[in-house]
């Protein structure tokens, strides 16, 4: 069984699984479409797709087409994966799900009332440290898991100026000034991809930029936002916490590992940093650093990524880690290029696999709100000089 696919958006992110689904022997034909033609007839061009389609509105108008793969600017996708939905689509979106509780309400839905696939490409829930806490949270190895902190470190110096005049053009500084809480799922994802729980409320604090180059900017963002930096605690269901960093100015070697994660728990603990990972318990600590460490697939030289700024390459040429286990991905896979720490080809299968068998993905759309809403509400506490806000829930997804 294959299903034909229209990818929407086909910037810098969209060939790295344009390459993985054109080779995946549960997908059909596959198309393109960008408001920038010319960036849709070149990822045609480099994938060997079957063709362009004139816009997304024509995509999800298509009876040839069965899903849609959405790569869009980050607070554009909310109302697009519900219009494809309504269209009769199934939907793979990058992150985040939305950037409102009305957008995430809208989505949930429209899964129910159409019953097709959504999936939330959060590579955080493969990210080898989450694997191997969420291993260990099976095994009972971390007693009661009380406490995890998820970081998403990545300064705007390290490629993302570059990522942002890219996709913004000339209006390029009032997007770039996007809020780092309402782009979460990094963080909040890689803590509850292992921890089997979800946030109740949150206290957030921001750090206004004083950078003064025109980025973060309340003069100049279209979010009317200035924090570059946010930090939030949440409380969880169950009884816990868990705190995240979202940091755009920060001293730390984002190229060499951008999302960073630790575990506390009564008889075992997980600690990360840049190029070290150690497991601890009660009798000591074991250096579990080459188990999460994924082997290079690509040359960041590579042509397939020369408009990719060389700051970001290293989460385009990520491969495998140790703890991944593979044995369940598609052999055609076996020696292609993978990225964001060996997350890309586990996220590529899941989409296929959900849509073929009509099972929920991992990152379905009630696990996508509980990574996505979260941060959107701890950008209204940190609005709030840190208020205590509480925070919806849309429930577990049906079975």
């Amino acid at each position: 069984m294959t299903f034909t696919l229209g990818i929407v958006g086909a910037g810098q992110f969209a060939g790295q699984f344009a390459k993985l689904w054109r080779l995946h022997p549960g997908v059909g034909d596959i198309y393109a479409t960008d408001l920038l033609p010319e960036r849709a007839e070149r990822l045609v061009a480099d994938y060997d797709l079957a063709g362009t389609l004139p816009s997304f509105e024509a995509a999800i108008e298509s009876p040839d087409i069965d899903a849609i793969a959405i790569f869009t600017q980050r607070w554009t996708h909310g109302p697009l994966v519900v219009k494809a939905l309504r269209a009769g689509k199934h939907v793979y979106s990058a992150v985040p799900m939305a950037i409102s509780e009305e957008e995430i309400a809208a989505i949930i839905e429209a899964v129910r009332e159409t019953g097709l696939t959504y999936m939330m490409g959060e590579t955080s829930q493969y990210n080898p440290a989450t694997v191997y806490a969420r291993d260990q949270i099976a095994a009972g190895s971390f007693g009661r898991l009380f406490h995890a902190e998820g970081d998403y470190v990545h300064d705007m110096d390290l490629g993302f100026y570059e990522a942002y005049q890219y996709s913004g053009g000339e209006q390029w500084k009032s997007t770039a000034s996007y809020p780092p809480l309402l782009y979460p799922t990094h963080s909040v994802g890689g803590v509850l991809g292992a921890w089997q729980t979800h946030a109740v409320s949150v206290s957030a604090i921001g750090v206004k930029d004083d950078r003064g180059d025109g980025v973060f900017d309340k003069d100049v963002s279209q979010f009317d936002n200035d924090f570059s930096n946010a930090t939030a605690l949440f409380e969880v269901a169950g009884g816990g916490s868990f705190r995240t960093n979202e940091f755009r100015r920060v001293g730390y070697p984002s190229h060499i590992r951008e999302s960073r994660f630790r575990f506390f728990g009564t008889e075992g603990s997980l600690e990360q940093l840049a190029t070290v990972s150690l497991w601890q318990d009660k009798k000591g600590v074991e250096d579990v650093t080459d188990h999460l460490q994924p082997k290079p697939t690509l040359s960041a030289d590579d042509p397939s990524l020369e408009h990719v700024a060389p700051a970001l390459r290293d989460a385009f040429t990520s491969g495998s880690a140790p703890v991944h286990d593979r044995s369940r991905l598609p052999a055609e896979f076996a020696n292609v290029s993978n990225g964001h720490e060996g997350s890309h080809h586990f996220l590529a299968d899941d989409f296929v696999t959900a849509v073929n068998t009509g099972t929920l993905p991992p990152v379905n759309a009630w696990v996508a709100a509980r990574y996505t809403l979260p941060g959107i509400i701890a950008h209204e506490s940190a609005l709030k000089n840190g208020e205590r806000l509480p925070i919806p829930d849309f429930g577990d997804a049906p079975r």
